[in-house]
């Protein structure tokens, strides 16, 4: 398994509430949990850290060889059902954190899948084929914007309400968490990332620069790329690939 990862706290913002944490498992296994907190800096870095280490102990602790998919559903919506209420009670009894949240993305590699469960807008992604597809679906105003017909995707990339996200973890006590199984083969590879990259750095750039089989490279083009375009939030990728 590779695991190459790259957060980097962008051009504007003063401290990264970005978190992030990767590893492997026994059985030729690789996960990885992505974060993007909110709630001003206390906060936003709070709740995204909090997340990353209860999801990754929790599969550290969870995970073993051989697991079905249903298992690994089970256990990834837990570790994030554990997390947001931790961060909802933290958010409780302190004033100054009071609203505080994260959104959450996580992956395993599995034998020929990947399991993905995710809440907010930050991003999965694979490349499969020669063709990049996005895994997950943004949980954001604007995308539900978008679902209705009431914007174009083109409208969409430019309207200022697109940091707007409709689920978050540690905002309420319960949250709904989107899940996906797709298998994937050997020449494939994952890329996770928080919308420091996905606001700043086109589909269609993305592609171009994790197409030349330098995988290594990939993290870090991304990350310079959306600093090269603006950089207005703090960026963080993680891919993976057998």
């Amino acid at each position: 398994m590779k695991i190459v990862a790259k957060t980097d706290t962008g051009l504007v913002r003063t401290s990264n509430q970005d978190s992030y944490a990767a590893g492997e498992l026994p059985g030729s296994v690789a996960w990885a949990v992505v974060c993007d907190g909110m709630g001003g800096t206390a906060g936003g870095n709070l709740a995204s850290s909090m997340a990353v280490k209860l999801i990754s102990e929790r599969i550290s602790s969870s995970y073993r060889s051989g697991m079905s998919g249903v298992s690994i559903k089970n256990m990834l919506t837990s570790a994030i059902l554990a997390a947001n209420i931790n961060i909802y009670e933290a958010g409780q009894k302190d004033a100054e954190l009071t609203g505080m949240g994260t959104t959450v993305v996580v992956a395993i590699m599995a034998e020929e899948s990947v399991y993905i469960a995710h809440v907010g807008d930050s991003r999965a992604y694979t490349m499969s084929g020669g063709k990049l597809h996005q895994l997950t679906k943004d949980h954001s105003f604007v995308q539900e914007m978008v679902d209705s017909g009431k914007l174009t995707p083109d409208e969409a990339k430019d309207d200022p309400r697109k940091n707007l996200i409709t689920r978050a973890l540690g905002v309420n006590e319960n949250v709904r968490i989107d899940f996906c199984q797709e298998y994937i083969s050997d020449d494939e590879f994952i890329i996770l990332c928080t919308d420091g990259l996905t606001n700043y750095v086109e589909t269609s750039e993305i592609y171009e620069l994790t197409a030349d089989g330098s995988f290594n490279d990939y993290a870090e083009r991304l990350v310079n790329r959306a600093n090269e375009n603006g950089g207005g939030d703090n960026i963080t990728v993680v891919t993976m690939s057998y």
